[in-house]
């Protein structure tokens, strides 16, 4: 069975996490991404290593299904295998700084002269203006971008989201992109550029925010259960901020996570209140109708929590969900790993690695009926030099070895 970017070869000139990210997906969807590094490698090899002397789980989790060739692209023999690289390749993706690729001489305008057909895709931290030659990471993409002034406790200070919506986030923005200048492609005949900046594609993400920003201007959000609104949308805990309200409620016996969320819509009142043991306030005027309990999320979910912070978080879960009362668990990351169903859909899988043996990642969330994806390891630092250099690109076997003597892979 063929995969659905067979065919397309990715020059992967990315490190770290955002261009990664983007390219992984890429090669999850089938296409041949060949990962160009620094004779050093990729700085995240050697981040954060948990074993000795072996790729990081840095590296290895954000790099599956590529192959890694090495290349000095500053020296001149290296501009000359770039320029054929680039030749023969679909797609070219790059998080440098501002101006890097630019300065070694390859410009969108040469690369265009090189391959017309090419789709150059860049991710960087901002777009055009004062900020951008700011240094981008994660955190700063989610305090520039609107999530960090949205996430938190009303009389607390702003918080990073556990989620790496400034990276991995910015990487799928920079994958639609790619793919639908791929698809123009076949009616133009030419390649384009695709840039996605990190705090536009966090801005995106925090849509909603901006939504209420502007309802703010009109009074009060009523669906928050803060009690005071100044002109600027307030950090709001675990409120959902939607037309349904929601919260995180306590479970026995009060660890860190023993939480479920919980969901209280118009269907599920009356089941509720039987569950918390106070049906009354199904009929009550004061309680009986979404709009009456606005003013009251507070209590509402307090009172639910006396309920649920006597019993274990699936025992929660299971009676909740007996009255399709919308509800989740909070999942540790532990218990995440250990989830039998996450691992049954493919999400949580276990990868051999030539060095470092058996390691844990995360699988493809795209799941295509005619284009599977098989999860292989990340490669090992040059380990295709040959293949792309002698048995692609025509290189004799002498001069390989030249060019490793000269520092050139």
């Amino acid at each position: 069975m063929t995969r659905a970017l067979e065919g397309v070869r990715v020059l992967d000139m990315t490190h770290v996490q955002s261009g990664p990210s983007a390219t992984q997906l890429l090669a999850w969807l089938g296409a041949d991404v060949v990962k160009l590094e620094a004779p050093s490698g990729d700085i995240t090899r050697g981040q954060l290593r948990d074993l000795p002397g072996v790729d990081s789980l840095y590296f290895t989790m954000l790099n599956c299904n590529k192959r890694s060739i090495t290349l000095n692209i500053k020296s001149e023999r290296g501009k000359e295998i770039l320029t054929e690289l680039i030749r023969r390749s679909d797609v070219l993706v790059e998080n440098f700084g501002p101006g890097a690729v630019d300065r070694t001489g390859f410009t969108w305008e040469r690369i265009q002269e090189i391959n017309p057909r090419i789709v150059y895709a860049s991710i960087k931290g901002f777009g055009e203006g004062p900020y951008t030659a700011f240094k981008a990471y994660e955190v700063v993409a989610q305090a520039m971008g609107g999530s960090m002034s949205t996430t938190g406790f009303e009389d607390g200070p702003p918080l990073a989201t556990g989620a790496q919506i400034g990276d991995s986030g910015t990487g799928i923005h920079a994958v639609a992109g790619i793919l639908a200048a791929l698809l123009q492609r076949e009616s133009t005949g030419r390649g384009q550029r695709v840039n996605v900046a990190m705090q536009h594609a966090v801005l995106n993400l925090c849509r909603v925010k901006l939504r209420d920003q502007q309802r703010l201007e009109h009074g009060p959000l009523a669906e928050y259960p803060n009690e005071d609104f100044g002109d600027e949308v307030p950090r709001s805990g675990n409120a959902s901020g939607g037309g349904q309200p929601g919260w995180a409620v306590k479970c026995a016996p009060g660890g860190p996570n023993d939480y479920v969320y919980v969901i209280v819509q118009p269907a599920g009142w009356r089941p509720l209140c039987a569950l918390i043991g106070r049906p009354e306030l199904a009929d009550d005027p004061e309680w009986a109708t979404p709009e009456a309990r606005l003013p009251r999320l507070n209590k509402m979910f307090q009172l639910i929590e006396e309920w649920s912070s006597a019993l274990p978080k699936w025992d929660v879960l299971e009676q909740l969900n007996a009255h399709s009362i919308p509800c989740g668990p909070v999942l540790s990351t532990k218990e995440i790993v250990e989830d039998e169903s996450l691992a049954a859909n493919g999400m949580i899988v276990r990868v051999e690695h030539p060095e470092r043996g058996a390691f844990t990642t995360v699988g493809s969330p795209l799941k295509l009926s005619d284009s599977p994806v098989d999860v292989v390891t990340s490669p090992l630092l040059g380990q295709h030099n040959e293949e792309v250099y002698v048995g692609e690109l025509g290189l004799g076997g002498e001069e390989l070895r030249l060019l490793k003597t000269d520092g050139v892979i």
